[in-house]
């Protein structure tokens, strides 16, 4: 049995620290682990989908963005459920399909560190789309859209990219400059007479599946 005094002053814990861990949780409370399990599934607490799944949060903290993803500090929590439920949601509710980039931007993830595990798993459909592995859903009626919304948008892109000089230049001046922001790249072709704005850039570098820096500004992967 909880003391009513432990409960309260553990809701009051949540909202000032936001997250806190089992073990936290069991010195607050005074009680066995068990137990605060158990409250923890009474409370509906959200757990962490990266971290092991080692935080928890209460309903009413969370602020989910339009993915139904919230984070605090290095915590992620998801509407969905766990890492993999997440996974599955994020990419079904997508127009086109996801790539293992455009996951790791959502969840803030490095998608080395778990998209290994999803590469059979129910509820999604690994496709290779020129040289690139994008997960789309299995159900029949949502896979064929998003595959066809991401062949359309795969050959816009294709019309929209520099040429093979023009890409050499820009791949080339990235590797002479691995933190410049893609306004300065496109400010040093410039000075060379290869008139290429930041947009046309970034568009490069996501067709040839190239992982932009932070430096690069608002369409860093």
């Amino acid at each position: 049995m909880i003391d009513p005094a432990h409960e309260t002053f553990v809701t009051k814990e949540f909202r000032r620290r936001k997250v806190l861990t089992v073990r936290q949780l069991v010195e607050l409370l005074g009680c066995s682990i068990p137990t605060v399990r158990n409250r923890l599934n009474s409370w509906r607490a959200y757990t962490s989908y990266n971290h092991n799944g080692r935080y928890y949060t209460l309903p009413a903290i969370p602020r989910f963005n339009e993915h139904g993803l919230w984070r605090y500090k290095t915590v992620g929590f998801s509407k969905h459920g766990n890492l993999k439920q997440t996974v599955i949601q994020l990419v079904r509710n997508s127009a086109g399909g996801l790539d293992a980039a455009e996951i790791g931007r959502l969840l803030a993830l490095p998608p080395r560190s778990f998209l290994s595990h999803f590469r059979n798993a129910a509820g999604l459909s690994r496709q290779r789309l020129e040289g690139r592995f994008i997960y789309f859903s299995d159900e029949e009626a949502v896979f064929s859209r998003q595959k066809h919304a991401r062949e359309q948008a795969m050959q816009r892109l294709r019309t929209e990219i520099p040429s093979d000089t023009v890409a050499v230049a820009v791949l080339a001046d990235l590797i002479n400059h691995p933190d410049s922001t893609l306004k300065a790249c496109s400010r040093r072709l410039g000075r060379k007479g290869i008139d290429i704005p930041p947009e046309a850039i970034g568009r490069l570098l996501d067709y040839h599946g190239v992982k932009k820096t932070p430096a690069m500004g608002s369409s860093a992967l």
